[in-house]
């Protein structure tokens, strides 16, 4: 497809717009004039882009409420998080013949995590260094690139991008330095934007937005900065603000009486930095919450709510009806951002009940139970990984107490297992109706020794984590004997029990995909494989070795009357930064990162024929 691309050039004397017949386009704002020279003739305005998809039909509520099978229109395909397409052209008999369809490379390095949307015949793909790209999902080429140039001046953490939402005829970005953007779906252009947080203030963002009941919803990242985590709604049209929770309270507001120290809550932590899930029948949304800040949990007493919990919220207002909180007064850095999934389950007297399941970086498969009114309960908790710091978990709610030796704090090491990465990071599990199974990519046989240094003081937008003196940080295996880390497991609803599990030596960082063919997909691992497994047994039936490492999140969808395959692929953030610190202290075992390629591909997978 050919069409007319708009440059834009930044020169110091201001914009330059120039046109040229390509198979993209791309936008960049306009940077801020220079001071007036001698007076002459002023500029014409420039032109707007191109329109390059011009058949692309409006995303209803109805559409993301109830997407067509062939369609991933959102992070995880449906508001209950199961990450599951009914797709079946490609099962367990044929998946061994799949093949690549197409390849785009994204010009971008450093971490590729986003799924593939696609909706209205359409793809869009968020990518590494803030951009996003529509795509052809049949040909593979590019209709337009969206690229929104980050300040000089911005520190440069995780630099990546989980994804877009769409509604309407826009699309939704959250740029990395706080900003959320709705793209024109048509041309790529910016329609508007508006800012979430100060990134001066160690604000940052790069989750996909929650598209739901004409709102766009988003959190931020920086629980490691001393930010005060939050939720925020803005009106999917217009771009206004309707309302703003924050995760930490204020004195006087429901939980504050777990902040008893004075103004810890300001520097408090709870980020909320992966895409909540949406019970639409009960007007709820549900999102998963950071760690505390500092680190170290002497240095903020109390339990500290909301850290590390899942909160209820009203989709109306944002006020918080219900929360569960994995482990009171974190201090292992165990970031619990990812939503629980919303799946009926037995509760404790063995009725099936509204549930939420959540695989925790703690490495606790927690079994919940949900209300219409926004209470949660607890049903069970049982370890999916080797668990060392769990001394005690009571049976009726859930909390724990923690084992001697094992939580650290200033000055007082505590030695952990699993390790700080947790057993399972952000990556999101996945769950089938058809098996009534929830999968995991997880990370076993990694422990941590922490030790906090002195008193953290705050500076906005610096670290906020462990101190200045006497810091300590250990990965380490738990056991010589250990022959493997990464695992991908598959849990029974019905029973709370572990069916199956396929063991890896590398570490796993791949966010699953179930389908209606009776698979799971995933890669994570630094061999680069992207694989196929049996739903119902764990044999693994197909798999291709990409460009880089995978761990994007994979999609799946139809387009010309055939189902695809989706994933970005491209190594780096914490799957590398664990890699570095595996081959530092095993050389003999891993590789050192630089061994992995980085750079950033988009792949498409199909059947013959």
């Amino acid at each position: 497809m050919t069409s007319i691309r708009r440059l834009t050039l930044l020169t110091s004397a201001g914009v330059i717009a120039l046109s040229l017949a390509t198979g993209a386009h791309a936008q960049a704002p306009a940077a801020p004039a220079a001071p007036a020279a001698p007076p002459a003739a002023a500029a014409p305005p420039a032109a707007p882009p191109p329109i390059t998809i011009p058949d692309y039909q409006p995303v209803t509520p109805e559409m993301l409420a109830n997407p067509a099978d062939g369609d991933w229109p959102m992070y995880r395909r449906t508001y209950n998080g199961w990450g599951y397409s009914p797709l079946d052209e490609i099962n367990v008999e044929n998946v061994a013949n799949l093949r690549p369809a197409w390849s785009i490379a994204t010009g971008r390095t450093e971490g590729h995590e986003a799924p593939p949307v696609v909706v209205n015949g359409v793809m869009f793909a968020a990518t590494a260094g803030n951009q996003v790209l529509a795509i052809d999902p049949v040909a593979g080429d590019i209709l337009w690139r969206y690229v929104r140039p980050l300040p000089e001046d911005m520190l440069g953490s995780h630099p990546t991008n989980r994804g877009v939402g769409v509604l309407g005829d826009k699309v939704y970005f959250v740029s990395r330095d706080s900003i959320l953007v709705a793209i024109d779906a048509k041309s790529g252009a910016e329609v508007w934007s508006a800012t979430m947080q100060d990134y001066h203030l160690g604000y940052y963002s790069n989750l996909a937005p929650l598209i739901a009941d004409g709102k766009v919803m988003v959190g931020s990242s920086g629980g490691e900065r001393g930010i005060r985590g939050y939720v925020a709604a803005y009106d999917a049209e217009s771009g206004e603000e309707l309302w703003r929770t924050f995760l930490v309270p204020e004195p006087g507001q429901p939980g504050s009486e777990t902040w008893p120290q004075n103004d810890a809550w300001k520097t408090g932590g709870a980020s909320s930095w992966i895409t909540g899930h949406y019970d639409a029948e009960a007007g709820l949304i549900y999102w998963g919450t950071g760690n505390g800040g500092p680190w170290m949990g002497d240095q903020r007493p109390g339990d500290n709510l909301y850290v590390t919990s899942v909160v209820a919220m009203d989709i109306e207002t944002g006020e918080i009806k219900g929360h569960f909180q994995y482990h009171p007064n974190d201090s292992f850095d165990w970031d619990e951002v990812a939503a629980p999934i919303l799946v009926d389950l037995p509760n404790q007297q063995g009725q099936t009940v509204p549930g939420l399941i959540h695989a925790a970086r703690g490495g606790v498969l927690w079994f919940l139970e949900r209300s219409p009114d926004g209470p949660i309960s607890f049903v069970r908790g049982p370890s999916y990984v080797e668990t060392n710091w769990i001394g005690s978990m009571d049976p009726t709610t859930g909390r724990i107490e923690y084992a001697d030796g094992t939580k650290p704090g200033t000055g007082i090491a505590g030695t952990f297992c699993p390790s700080f990465w947790g057993g399972k990071d952000w990556p999101p599990i996945a769950y089938s109706p058809d098996t009534n199974y929830v999968y995991i990519p997880a990370n076993e046989n990694l422990c941590t020794e922490m030790i906090g240094g002195t008193v953290v003081e705050y500076t906005p937008g610096a670290s906020f984590t462990l101190g200045t003196q006497g810091n300590l940080s250990r990965l380490f295996i738990r056991d010589e004997a250990d022959d493997h880390i990464g695992e991908v497991q598959a849990w029974n609803v019905a029973t709370g029990e572990r069916v199956w599990t396929v063991e890896f030596a590398s570490q796993n960082w791949g966010p699953l995909l179930a389908t209606g063919g009776g698979l799971v997909f995933g890669g994570g691992t630094n061999d680069r494989m992207f694989r196929a497994f049996n739903a119902e047994t764990g044999d693994i039936l197909w798999e291709q070795k990409l460009n880089s490492g995978v761990i994007g999140v994979p999609s799946t969808y139809t387009a010309g009357g055939k189902q695809y395959i989706a994933v970005e692929a491209g190594w780096g953030i914490d799957a590398a930064g664990m890699q570095t610190r595996l081959s530092t202290t095993y050389p003999d075992r891993f590789t050192p990162a630089p061994r992995q390629p980085l750079g950033g591909v988009i792949w498409a997978f199909e059947l013959p024929g």
